[in-house]
């Protein structure tokens, strides 16, 4: 999904009291648009944002919402996307495999749990969400959660042993990221409990604000990402619509703060002048930066390496020059959808065609 979408549609119906449903993918198997752990939002009429499928299961899934939302409880429902009824349904979804989702009234005025996932998703820190699918004992009730991040829980439905060990099952999802359903079992039954990875959108950082950096930013701010635009000519601004990015910097690239540099995944040096991009570069071989994309020739990379000595072989394996995938790209449109597809290849550990991760 696009987290920045989802939390303004999120922010508007709450503003107007708006019923809300958080549909989520609790269990798949075979071939489906969506795995454990996609969700959207649904309204009482039928207003939704996100995707579960690739737009055939949603008008049947905004139909059973609205029943939910009525009710006030929680439901599941199953979709075998393989079976031969799918156009007595008027699905046709053109997959293969069996996707269950569980659907969620989110109570007003509050909205939890999504309320806190919301917080969590424009802070920097992951965070595991919890939710009971089904239960098998009367500790606890389907619907009810925990969102936990590494600083303990920040929101939960649960009390006593229940809550303990839903909590402590939670704990690899956090550290691996990852969201599954798993049987947690309790002193006087089991329970289903799925468990969403709630991972913020990643922050790249862009140092050059010429004509060529504005059809990346606004890729990269489809996809959701959270831009900062750096640049130490001001008049540059004035000239390239920025308006997607989250931050526009104007100073001097000797102020570049290596700390600060911690808080991006990503960071895309193309200001077009070769000492400028040096300091830059001599900032980010002192940060942790896991990719650091240089736009320019390789001899120009090659160059500037060997002008930062010791601090260019602490780069090295994190520097993509020149950035982007080989797809034949020609203009700075194609160019920037090359480098962004290698920045989403990077952060979600794939690696590049033709290119080892940490092998630039």
């Amino acid at each position: 999904m696009n987290t920045d979408q989802m939390l303004r549609r999120f922010s508007e119906w709450r503003e107007t009291g708006r019923r809300l449903v958080l549909a989520s993918v609790y269990e798949t198997a075979g071939s489906t648009y969506s795995k454990a752990g996609t969700q959207m939002l649904i309204t009482d009429d039928g207003d939704f944002q996100g995707l579960l499928s690739g737009g055939c299961l949603e008008g049947d899934l905004a139909e059973r919402a609205a029943r939910v939302s009525a009710s006030g409880e929680p439901d599941t429902i199953s979709y075998d996307l393989g079976g031969a009824d799918d156009e007595l349904f008027g699905l046709g979804v053109g997959c293969d495999g069996t996707m269950r989702i569980f659907l969620q009234p989110l109570p007003r005025p509050d909205y939890q749990p999504f309320a806190a996932v919301a917080e969590c998703l424009q802070g920097d820190e992951a965070a595991v969400l919890a939710t009971v699918i089904e239960s098998g004992t009367t500790a606890v009730e389907a619907g009810q959660f925990a969102l936990l991040d590494r600083g303990g829980v920040r929101h939960t439905t649960m009390s006593g042993p229940a809550s303990g060990a839903v909590e402590e099952a939670a704990m690899p999802h956090l550290q691996s990221g990852s969201s599954a359903t798993a049987t947690v079992s309790l002193s006087d039954g089991d329970v289903t409990v799925l468990f969403v990875a709630i991972v913020p959108p990643p922050r790249v950082l862009v140092l050059g604000a010429g004509l060529d950096a504005v059809p990346f930013v606004d890729l990269a701010a489809r996809l959701g990402w959270r831009v900062t635009v750096r640049d130490h000519r001001p008049a540059y601004f004035d000239k390239g619509d920025f308006g997607r990015a989250e931050r526009c910097i104007t100073g001097p690239a000797e102020e570049l703060d290596g700390d600060d540099l911690g808080r991006y995944a990503a960071v895309m040096v193309m200001s077009h002048h070769l000492a400028t991009d040096r300091t830059y570069l001599r900032a980010l071989a002192e940060s942790a930066v896991p990719y650091v994309g240089l736009l320019g020739p390789r001899r120009r990379r090659e160059q500037l390496l060997a002008d930062l000595g010791e601090a260019g072989e602490r780069l090295a394996s994190r520097l993509y020059g020149p950035a982007g995938l080989d797809i034949g790209a020609r203009g700075a449109e194609s160019i920037a959808l090359s480098i962004v597809a290698e920045i989403h290849a990077v952060l979600a550990g794939a690696n590049a065609p033709g290119r080892p991760l940490g092998s630039p």
